[in-house]
């Protein structure tokens, strides 16, 4: 696949930039995680939440994390299919996992965070390299990427205050949007590795 010629400045980096900004501001002014962050019960009044909860974390450990893994995932994802479907998954996978956070999750609890957003990187990827070999910290093992991803998402689905439901969107649509990149891949010869 040809990519148009893009000169501006990496999303990928705008993105974690404008995470790591509004934390510091979540740190100054701690109100603001409930100003940004996705509350079900009040959505309609506060509907900017949708978008603006994927750039609130609830700890520097949460920003660490997601922050780290979105720079791999995201050049990764960049990579195989350049800027468009990286933007298009991360933002897509991320309002996917807020639907169904609002469907399922508790009416009154904030959902911060990138991960919906990341799984949805994480699930194009799974489609399109399964067998990429990589070592998930604190295991010393390779594990194919399918694995790593699967993995991850049981546990961080069974533990305690995670929005899973935010997870499960976003992977579920970065598994479409893989399915649909790996058909075209068969069909172009400019595909980048």
């Amino acid at each position: 696949m040809r990519y148009p010629r893009y000169d501006g400045p990496n999303p990928l980096y705008v993105i974690i930039l404008l995470n790591v900004l509004v934390f510091i501001g979540t740190v100054i002014a701690p109100g603001l995680i409930y100003t940004l962050g996705l509350v079900p019960a009040i959505v309609l009044v506060r509907p900017w939440t949708m978008l603006s909860n994927l750039f609130v974390h609830a700890g520097f450990w949460h920003l660490f994390v997601n922050m780290l893994t979105l720079y791999f995932f995201g050049s990764a994802l960049y990579r195989l299919a350049g800027w468009g479907w990286f933007l298009a998954v991360y933002f897509l996978g991320g309002i996917a996992g807020n639907l169904l956070y609002l469907l399922w999750g508790a009416p009154l609890a904030p959902a911060v965070g990138a991960s919906g957003a990341i799984f949805g990187l994480a699930g194009v990827l799974v489609v399109m390299r399964p067998k990429l070999t990589v070592f998930i910290f604190p295991i010393p093992v390779p594990l194919p990427l399918w694995v790593a991803v699967l993995g991850g998402f049981l546990v961080l689905s069974f533990a305690s205050g995670v929005a899973w439901q935010a997870h499960l969107g976003g992977l579920l649509v970065g598994l479409a949007a893989g399915y649909f990149l790996r058909k075209k891949e068969g069909r172009s010869h400019y595909f980048r590795y």
